[in-house]
């Protein structure tokens, strides 16, 4: 009763000792716990959960578990309770068989936090097995010649189990010749020894037989028992002496199996077979790696020898004689360590992908290093290449976090091959490595870009309706649907329309294309913007300007002004009569052709040629003024009236020309002018009388002179009327004075014969409807479309009532004709 009570209380005392234990190894990250072998499978351990602080609704969620190390696993970890139990029968001495503390390692992991505790359990040893002797039965051969109290070694009881389980104490039993006398080894074992008490006598007893008992200090104890035969010689008075009482030798672990590692000799002064040799071990643990050639006394090695299992050995050896007469020395072997195991590194969680946006610092891999060697060997360093933004921080005991080191750029680097690399301080260093496969979710941090600042194209004019324009292009560094990039057109009007009426742009493609066929001389430019937008969440988006030029194609003739184009209905008369007087010298301006042309630049550029001539060397016309000057004198022979046909053309691809059509009459007298009008009146009207050409002119003439003369003093009232307003139009005015007469059509000839009345007379063939309109840049070479707006208005066809300081003009019609005054000057449209 007081035994039982007293192992109650050494398990209480041992449990609490363990929660003791266990309650301080959890603060430092590390769970220790005690269970004794050969428990049945599923017994309990310890509680994990409680120990770590974890509640037992939370353990499913945070992905508690064992790591699994591809080694035999002794523990499981029960997912209700948290409880660590045995995952199966756990035999001590087949684990720990050299050591004296048995000690189970295993990781629990954390997944939902990246935790790692260490769990040590100590398996604890119970009396399983009884004390055994190799030899049950053990013969010895003594000399009748051997003192009292010589001792005599006897083989030591092998007990698997440790500390008090194994064997504790030696009983001999059987003779009163024999007594038993038990040393106590370096190590703390007990060495039984027979020792010879009373002297032998062959001749009394030749043999003598012993129970040597081996018991353990288990509860209950158990025992084993040998039997020893005790053979009485014939005297032989040397024993074997070895060399040294201790053999010590060092070798490396990685020593090849077969090798020689050390050899014993011993000595026997002794004759024949009782001064022969042999050896033999006499502990047997040993036998397995070692062998001992009993002849030679040489150790081999016949097993593979590991620092990490055991790095001492220590035999005993014995040489005895023929004559069973023996002597004992003590073997000692130590294992030194090589750099034989290189490190090992096992992933115990991973991440496979990871946000660029993710900030720094993020735990995307939690890995364990280990090294089986000691020392120096076993000192592992860990490294990542730093190039990569990641870097190595050390976790619990041996493990180690991947963390990154700065913000990632998918744009940069889409996926990583993290290579972690461990090497030990062996020499030559040993290392390993594994390689983390990383992929870069992307994150629309990134606008479209265009390929170009900004676009411009040259459209030409008269375009077909949906033609192709150009296409804008821009990529979005992003990945997927982030990178997926849209186009549109942005706001705008064109001439008060909108701008989507004349350019549309294909979403997908970015390509524009024209929606209308474009007239240079209506828009010459289009200035747009596109946005390009990604499909991002939010999206980004950028824009672009986009110019485009109307290239002008050469689509409008020249339009000929002056002379006017003559009437399609028959007997309508010339369509341009000049005077030149036969007494012209060469170069004298006979007219002026002034044509325009509604295109621009080279397309504009206009140049005259004489196409026909009534007389081929008698005019010339200016290539790009229009002026038709007399070439030569006019000569007697050269017909009065001269008939010139003048093409205009521009410099466009292909060229577009017009013509015009001039008549010159030669008269040098205000008769033969009259006669030649009178000739050519008879042919346009021959019904009418012959003078009424003539009367018609005198009355013009004086009609012309009256009418002047009103408007002389109408013009004069209105500038007194309007002297201040004046000022204020002067600039404008200006533009014309100095303007040569010669500026407006007119004939010189006519001019000649009406230079008393200071008015000028301009006959044609058709004066219905003529209307001119002069410039005041009229000695260009060609004359503009539309007048520029910093220049005047055109001066036929204003209001009579223009302000004073301007240029007056009138027009008056009679039945004979037209009156223009313009100015000091006027000029008469005569109806023949």
């Amino acid at each position: 009763m007081w035994a039982a009570g007293r192992r109650w209380g050494r398990r209480e005392g041992a449990l609490l000792w363990g929660v003791l234990v266990a309650a301080w190894g959890a603060a430092w990250g590390q769970l220790h716990y005690s269970v004794p072998e050969e428990m049945p499978k599923g017994s309990f351990v310890g509680d994990v959960a409680k120990d770590l602080g974890l509640q037992l609704p939370g353990i499913r969620d945070r992905s508690v578990r064992i790591l699994d190390k591809g080694r035999t696993q002794y523990f499981a970890l029960h997912g209700k309770t948290g409880h660590l139990v045995t995952a199966e029968r756990i035999d001590r001495e087949q684990l720990c068989r050299l050591v004296d503390k048995c000690v189970l390692r295993c990781e629990v992991i954390v997944e939902g936090e990246m935790q790692v505790y260490g769990i040590e359990v100590e398996i604890t040893d119970i009396n399983d097995n009884a004390p055994s002797f190799r030899e049950a039965e053990k013969e010895l051969r003594m000399s009748e010649m051997t003192t009292e109290g010589s001792r005599f070694p006897l083989a030591r009881a092998l007990d698997l189990d440790s500390g008090p389980n194994s064997v504790q104490s030696y009983e001999l039993s059987g003779d009163e010749h024999f007594s038993l006398a038990v040393q106590t080894g370096p190590g703390g074992d007990q060495r039984p020894e027979l020792v010879l008490a009373k002297a032998l006598d062959r001749e009394e007893a030749a043999f003598h037989e012993l129970v040597l008992r081996a018991s353990d200090g288990g509860e209950p104890a158990r025992t084993g028992t040998a039997r020893i035969r005790v053979a009485v010689l014939d005297a032989n008075d040397n024993a074997p002496v070895f060399s040294q009482a201790e053999y010590t030798v060092r070798v490396p672990e990685d020593v090849p199996v077969g090798s020689t590692l050390v050899i014993v000799t011993a000595t026997d002064p002794d004759e024949g077979l009782n001064g022969h040799v042999k050896y033999s071990l006499k502990k047997m643990s040993e036998i397995e790696v070692f062998q001992l050639e009993g002849e030679t006394g040489g150790i081999t090695l016949v097993r593979s020898l590991d620092f990490e299992e055991g790095d001492l050995y220590e035999m005993e050896v014995q040489a005895h004689d023929g004559g069973e007469l023996f002597d004992t020395a003590r073997v000692v072997i130590a294992v030194t360590d090589v750099n034989d195991n290189a490190p090992e590194i096992t992933v115990s969680s991973v991440l496979s992908e990871i946000s660029e946006d993710a900030p720094s610092g993020t735990v995307v891999a939690l890995l364990h290093v280990q090294d089986r060697d000691s020392g120096g060997n076993g000192e592992v360093r860990c490294s990542i290449a730093e190039s990569l933004p990641f870097r190595l921080e050390k976790s619990f005991d041996n493990y180690y976090r991947v963390v990154t080191t700065r913000d990632l750029d998918r744009e940069q680097v889409s996926e990583y091959n993290v290579t972690v690399r461990a090497a030990d301080g062996g020499s030559p260093a040993l290392w390993s490595s594994a390689v983390l496969w990383l992929r870069v979710l992307d994150v629309n941090d990134n606008a479209p870009v265009f390929a170009e600042a900004r676009y411009s194209a040259r459209v030409p004019e008269n375009n077909a309706a949906g033609a192709l324009v150009l296409t804008v292009r821009a990529w979005d560094a992003d990945w997927g649907q982030n990178a997926r990039v849209r186009y549109r057109l942005g706001e705008g009007r064109v001439r008060g329309a909108s701008l989507s009426s004349y350019v549309s742009v294909e979403a997908e493609t970015g390509t524009l294309y024209a929606l209308r066929s474009f007239d240079y001389e209506e828009v010459r430019e289009v200035g747009l913007w596109v946005r390009a937008e990604d499909g991002g969440s939010p999206a980004l988006s950028s824009n672009v300007s986009v110019r485009l030029v109307i290239v002008d194609e050469n689509d409008n003739a020249p339009q000929v002004l002056y002379p006017p184009v003559a009437p399609l209905a028959a007997g309508a008369g010339w369509a341009g009569v000049e005077l030149a007087p036969r007494s012209a010298e060469p170069g004298a301006l006979v007219a002026k052709v002034v044509a325009v042309d509604a295109d621009a630049g080279q397309n504009a550029w206009l140049s005259y040629e004489l196409a026909k001539a009534t007389e081929p060397g008698l005019f010339r016309v200016g290539l790009h003024s229009g002026e038709v000057r007399t070439a030569r004198f006019p000569l007697a022979r050269d017909a009065a009236r001269q008939s010139l046909v003048v093409v205009v053309k521009d410099h466009g691809r292909p060229a577009l020309s017009a013509t015009a059509t001039l008549t010159v009459v030669l008269a040098e007298s205000v008769a033969e002018l009259l006669a030649e009008l009178d000739s050519a009146a008879s042919v346009a009207a021959p019904g009418e009388p012959a003078g009424s050409l003539t009367r018609w002119l005198v009355l013009a003439v004086a009609a012309v002179s009256c009418l002047f003369l009103a408007f002389l003093l109408l013009l004069l009232a209105l500038r007194l009327r309007r002297w201040r307003r004046s000022q204020l139009l002067a600039a404008g005015s200006g533009a014309l004075r100095g303007v040569p007469a010669s500026h407006f059509v007119g004939i010189d000839g006519v001019r000649a014969f009406l230079h008393s009345y200071s008015h000028e007379v301009s006959l044609t063939a058709d004066s219905r409807k003529t209307q001119l309109r002069f410039s005041g840049a009229s000695c260009c070479d060609t004359l503009p479309a539309r007048p520029p707006p910093d220049e005047p208005a055109p001066l036929l066809g204003e209001d009579p009532a223009a302000p004073p300081g301007g240029f007056a003009f009138r027009e008056i019609k009679t039945s004979f004709g037209n009156v223009l005054c313009s100015g000091g000057s006027c000029s008469v449209e005569v109806n023949v």
